[in-house]
């Protein structure tokens, strides 16, 4: 039996933007509880990206982050000794969970030295919809479209 469901905690706003997403990317791009790095590492990239692009950094992100969060994903589901994979659509929370972990694990896998060029070169190409991160989009949404005559296999 299923114990009851945890209580989802509010995140603080970060104090530069005063926007609880930011804090939730810092949480996802920190490393062994090093807050404080994690939020320079980030507000050095989000001014990098506003040098680079002459637009504002903090929209930049924004739209990347929109741009490589999925509606549809897989999920395998055995039905009658065959696993299929059933396409579902993505609860909010998670689509952004997913959008922000996709950008921080491919900005990390770049070659670039430190990880303020890469977090910048990816929120760019991610923003103009290229890079890693959205391809990974993409690649979701085709094998949830290409899938999706066992969408009637409900996961209940």
């Amino acid at each position: 039996m299923r114990r009851k469901q945890a209580i989802k905690r509010v995140l603080p706003p970060d104090y530069k933007y005063g926007d609880p997403l930011v804090t939730r990317f810092v949480n996802g791009l920190m490393k062994k509880g090093k807050k404080s790095l994690s939020f320079s590492i980030f507000y050095n990239t989000i001014d990098l990206v506003a040098q680079k692009t002459k637009e504002d950094g903090l929209e930049v992100w924004r739209r990347a982050l929109n741009n490589v969060t999925p509606l549809l994903e897989v999920k395998r589901r055995r039905v009658g000794g065959a696993t299929l994979q059933v396409p579902i659509e993505i609860r909010a929370d998670r689509r952004v969970f997913l959008g922000i972990k996709w950008l921080i694990s491919f900005a990390r896998s770049r070659g670039e030295k430190t990880m303020q060029e890469r977090l910048t070169n990816e929120i760019i190409a991610a923003s103009k919809e290229e890079g890693t991160a959205f391809k990974r989009k993409v690649d979701t949404h085709k094998m949830a479209s290409s899938n999706k005559a066992f969408s009637h296999f409900n996961l209940r």
